[in-house]
């Protein structure tokens, strides 16, 4: 009954050297805390940009912006019913670039491609 209980309390899948098996944990988690922090400062900015498209330049600064003109309608209506669209547009191309740039960068790209 003894060695049941012992051998329930070993994982299967654990290496029986758990040293390297934790000194690799270690470094798989901060790899991965790594990509984290780099992921939320680039969904940070790019949130921040398109608060600022389509808040700003659609709404708070419309009246500042109405001072130009774009194929014969004042700036800020344009950034409000056109202009917002196209930067969300550019900016989720952008994102899809830079989280495969940062897929890459820390070995989470393609897999299966060789």
């Amino acid at each position: 009954m003894n060695s049941s209980s012992e051998q329930s309390d070993q994982n299967p899948y654990q290496p029986s050297d758990t040293g390297q098996a934790n000194a690799n944990s270690a470094n798989k988690r901060s790899r991965d805390d790594a990509y984290w922090a780099k992921s939320l400062k680039i969904v940070g900015v790019i949130l921040l940009l398109w608060a600022f498209v389509s808040l700003g330049c659609g709404i708070l600064f419309r009246n500042l912006l109405d001072s130009f003109s774009v194929g014969g309608a004042p700036f800020g209506f344009w950034m409000a019913q056109q202009g917002s669209i196209i930067v969300f547009l550019l900016l989720l191309i952008v994102y899809m670039f830079l989280m495969n740039w940062l897929d890459r960068e820390h070995g989470f790209g393609d897999e299966g491609k060789q």
